[in-house]
């Protein structure tokens, strides 16, 4: 009699379909948080897998700061093309000019809090009523909190304390109108996780995540790599460097690490023996022990 085994990335895999398939059944309207990160990317390769042969049927949505890497974008576009799904894109530069936020000044402003605004009322104006995300709860100690249906009020805030319980897996989406869900469908993942399924999937990803020559800037401990955006303080200078980054968000807060590892087996070896997270060379995460928390209450991914 045969028997069906799977190892690690395997029932990680199963788990991450599967609770795809629940978001699928039990909301009229989902979409996936598209960002061209590589947790995106992977939820987008297990969406597809989920679902096929059929094409992916949730839109995927991107919140999109005016400060992103050029290679990411184009990643997007290119792989939303080839997976024929629709695009929904909000604007911080759009909510910026009318009024709806306002754009932080100084050297270390950042659009990243703008994204709230923005992410709630694509919500809202598309009617959604679960947005699929990448988050992992090994990334930061407020994402650790989340279960894999992550109940939003209203007004789009995440109350931690007031959350469903998961017992067997058995997933409850139900909501009041107004309301909706953020589902996580790769919560127990690594980041080491990710990269051995890449790996094995052999899943395109953008370069910036591969060492490569670069010019940046010194500065929040983490070489900030040069851009339109970005204005050189005193005593700052330009050098290039070979860079890889770990984790993607605006080009104007992700940091970039030193590296060597221009292949995926390298990467794979090289994140084996880190010690800091991930997130680590976020600006953004560094502006009190509870950014992170802070953001997510207000409707952050």
């Amino acid at each position: 009699m045969s028997k069906y085994y799977l190892n690690y990335l395997g029932e990680l895999e199963s788990e991450a379909i599967y609770i795809l398939r629940e978001v699928w059944a039990q909301f009229n309207n989902p979409v996936i948080l598209f960002s061209g990160g590589k947790d995106s990317i992977l939820v987008a390769h297990l969406a597809k897998k989920a679902f096929y042969p059929s094409k992916i049927p949730f839109p995927f949505m991107h919140v999109d700061t005016g400060h992103n890497f050029p290679e990411t974008i184009k990643f997007r576009d290119d792989l939303v093309k080839e997976l024929g799904v629709e695009l929904i894109v909000g604007s911080v530069q759009e909510a910026i000019n009318d009024g709806r936020v306002a754009e932080e000044k100084g050297k270390n402003a950042t659009r990243n809090v703008l994204q709230i605004t923005t992410l709630l009322d694509a919500i809202e104006s598309n009617k959604v009523d679960c947005a699929i995300g990448g988050g992992r709860r090994d990334e930061e100690k407020a994402r650790a909190k989340e279960r894999f249906f992550s109940h939003r009020d209203d007004f789009g805030q995440w109350d931690p304390k007031n959350q469903r319980p998961e017992l067997w897996n058995i997933l409850n989406g139900k909501h009041f109108e107004g309301e909706h869900f953020r589902a996580f469908p790769i919560s127990n993942w690594t980041e080491m996780d990710v990269w051995n399924y890449i790996l094995r999937e052999s899943i395109e990803i953008p370069s910036l995540y591969l060492a490569h020559q670069r010019d940046v800037v010194w500065r929040s401990n983490s070489w900030i790599p040069v851009s339109e955006h970005l204005k050189l303080e005193e005593g700052e200078k330009i050098e290039s460097k070979k860079i890889r980054f770990r984790t993607l968000g605006d080009i104007t807060i992700t940091g970039g690490m030193e590296s060597e590892a221009d292949t995926l087996e390298k990467i794979v070896d090289e994140v084996s023996s880190m010690k800091q997270t991930e997130r680590g060379n976020r600006t953004d995460d560094k502006r009190s022990e509870s950014a992170m928390e802070d953001r997510k209450r207000q409707g952050y991914f």
